[in-house]
Order: C-alpha cells, then structure tokens, then sequence
C-alpha cells in the first residue's frame, strides 16, 4: 500500500466523524433543517469516486510519466528551497485548475458536482464527482513534475492541499481577521459556492488567497448579501449521485447534438458553462450584466 492510501484510509475516518458530528450539532442547535439527504449524497459520491479508483486510467497519467522522464532537474525534499517551491508552484497551478473549472465547461461538467449541495457543510468538501481523473484535470500540475518533483510527490501534496480545504466548507466559521489577506479561509469559500451574482467566480485559492488577490479573483464576504449556496441551474440540486455526476455530460452531450457548427461544437466544450449561440445564456458575465454588475 502506497503512502498516499495509508494516509488516505487514516484520514477518513476522521473526516467522516468531523462531519457527523457537525450535521448532528447543526440540526439540534438550527431552525433551518439540516439536509441529511444531501450528507448521505456526499457519502455516495466519494464511494463511487473511491470504486472509480480501481480503473487504472487517467487521461493525465501518461503524459504526467513522460514530463518526469524529460524533467529539467530533480528536487528533493530534503531541501527546504525544494518544498517551499512545491507549495506554492502547486498552489499557484491549482489556482489556474480551479479558475479553469469554473470558466470551462469540459471541466465544469466534473467539477459542479462540489457546488451541487444547497447547504454548505463539511460533507460537501468531499463532494467532488467521479469523473475528473478522466478529463484531464491533472494535466495543470505537470509543469511542477518538469521542475523535478515526482508525480507521486505531487499528488500527495494535492491531497494535503485539498484535505486543508476541508474545514473551509463550514458556514458557522467568521471571518479571522488578518489571516483573511493570505490564508483561505471559511469566509472567502463561502464566497466560493455562493450563486449570488455579486459572489460569482471568486476566490479560486487552495491553501492561500494570494493569487485572488493578485490575478483580480478576489471578494469578500458580505455581512449585508448571505451567500445563497448551490448551482444557477437547477436552483434545487438533486440528491442522486447518478443525476448529479451523468446529468452535466447528458447535458453536454445534447448541446454537442444540437451544433450547427465547428465554432459552435468549441463553444459547447470549451466555452464558459452556460453558453448558448443566442446569447441568452446563464454564463457568469450574463448573470452579472443582468444584475447591473461589472466583472471582476
């Protein structure tokens, strides 16, 4: 058994009870009910997800090979030089990926499936759909094993990265105060899986929010706008894993059938999700127009 998987089998039960017990606190203490449904759809997901696992493709994984084979030098982590450019070279790369995924539709089609959840919760953090092995997400983190880290070595420190994502997923979390200008943070995430025009694609960090920042992503929480959390459209997700993770590429799939040209075909693929040839589509710069707003 890999490190990655020893590590894999240790965490989950912790993060399984973490989010138990969150679920059975909130729903004794919140008039809002608390969507149970939803918890055992996150648990499905991530069970479907771990079956996927035993397929061994990823539309990455030659590629990844082949970069470490042509890499330009070799780190190691012995090196404090070494680990501090895999920490933020990654976070930076997964910056791009999850700007990516949201501005995309190929990747969009994966990766809803974590925005699904109408409640933000610490089930929803791993809500993160079947089938993004297989479209090439990896793929952003290749330049990292060019520059000498082992493609094991950076999926492990992805996984490190996303399991730090997982208290971030908590709506009961305030703000806290200086660490919102690096870190993110409960309050920059909620912002993250708020459907609110005013919150649309925004803070796309992992363990940091400076690339926000940087790059113009950034918005903060707003005591006077809650976050309403979920997808535009439906506005009330389905608690069916098999709906939540076949029904965006079913979607896809019509849209590609309905092309009536190449640009059209690219635009169903590789355009923001929403698009459509008309111009009456829901993409984010729609939903901003029609809210009065600028793009950020």
């Amino acid at each position: 058994m890999t490190y990655l998987a020893t590590l894999y089998l240790v965490i989950l039960p912790i993060v399984f009870g973490a989010a138990l017990v969150e679920g059975l606190v909130l729903s004794r203490r919140r008039a809002e009910r608390y969507d149970w449904k939803s918890w055992a759809c996150s648990l499905a997901d991530l069970t479907g997800r771990r079956l996927l696992a035993f397929i061994p493709y990823t539309l990455a994984a030659p590629w990844l090979d082949w970069v470490w084979q042509h890499r330009l030098f070799t780190q190691s982590l012995d090196d404090v030089g070494a680990v501090l450019l895999l920490f933020v070279g990654l976070e930076f790369f997964y910056y791009w990926y999850h700007r990516t995924s949201h501005t995309v539709r190929w990747f969009w089609a994966s990766h809803c499936v974590h925005h699904s959840p109408n409640q933000l919760n610490l089930s929803a953090a791993y809500r993160l759909g079947w089938f993004g092995r297989f479209t090439g997400t990896s793929l952003f983190f290749t330049p990292l094993a060019l520059l000498g880290f082992e493609p094991t070595t950076v999926l492990a420190a992805l996984f490190l990265n996303l399991l730090y994502q997982f208290w971030l997923h908590a709506d009961w979390i305030p703000r806290l105060g200086w660490l919102e200008y690096v870190l993110n943070t409960p309050s920059s995430h909620r912002v993250h899986h708020a459907r609110n025009a005013e919150y649309l694609d925004a803070n796309f960090g992992g363990v940091l929010i400076v690339f926000d920042r940087l790059f113009g992503t950034y918005v903060a929480e707003r005591r006077d706008l809650p976050c309403d959390f979920g997808v535009i459209a439906p506005v009330v997700s389905s608690r069916n894993p098999l709906v939540l993770n076949f029904g965006p590429w079913i979607g896809l799939a019509k849209d590609l059938a309905s092309a009536t040209s190449p640009k059209e075909v690219w635009m169903y693929l590789f355009g923001p999700p929403g698009w459509r040839p008309d111009g009456r589509g829901l993409t984010t710069a729609d939903l901003r127009r029609e809210a009065g707003l600028a793009m950020h």
